[in-house]
């Protein structure tokens, strides 16, 4: 959730692990403390679904696990997404050659039933303020 609170237009965050890691469920925190009135569900099938808030601000949730090449992915218009909100890729190494450089890193990791490791790699500026104002949210360290 508090990564959602955090999230501006022009934000990229790339979710990778293995199928049944949490992804989805991940997304559905993230959406909440972004504020959507949308209900979030996989994209599996439609491949980006896109989420709304009150104040008109957009997010977008791209699974590429069915995309068969970069050239695919690139006729979704991935430029245009993370010009207009804040872009949420599952998979994200299918499409690594059509996502922007500069991104945040989420792995994904099984441990149990209800437990999950998550281990966060900042890419570019942007990415190292965001963490450290997770890390003051959620710890009161930076």
């Amino acid at each position: 959730m508090r990564l959602g609170q955090v999230l501006a237009p022009g934000d990229a965050v790339c979710l990778q692990g293995e199928l049944g890691a949490g992804k989805t469920t991940f997304v559905q925190g993230l959406a909440q403390g972004w504020g959507s009135l949308d209900d979030v569900s996989s994209p599996t099938f439609v491949l980006v679904n896109e989420y709304r808030r009150p104040d008109g601000a957009r997010l977008f949730h791209m699974d590429a696990y069915r995309l068969e090449s970069e050239p695919e992915a690139a006729e979704l218009d991935i430029d245009r997404m993370v010009s207009e909100g804040a872009l949420i890729v599952e998979w994200p190494e299918r499409v690594k050659g059509v996502l922007p450089t500069d991104v945040l890193n989420i792995g994904l990791e099984y441990v149990a039933e209800e437990q999950r490791q998550l281990r966060f790699q900042a890419c570019g500026a942007r990415y190292d303020r965001m963490l450290d104002a997770l890390q003051q949210m959620m710890f009161g360290v930076a």
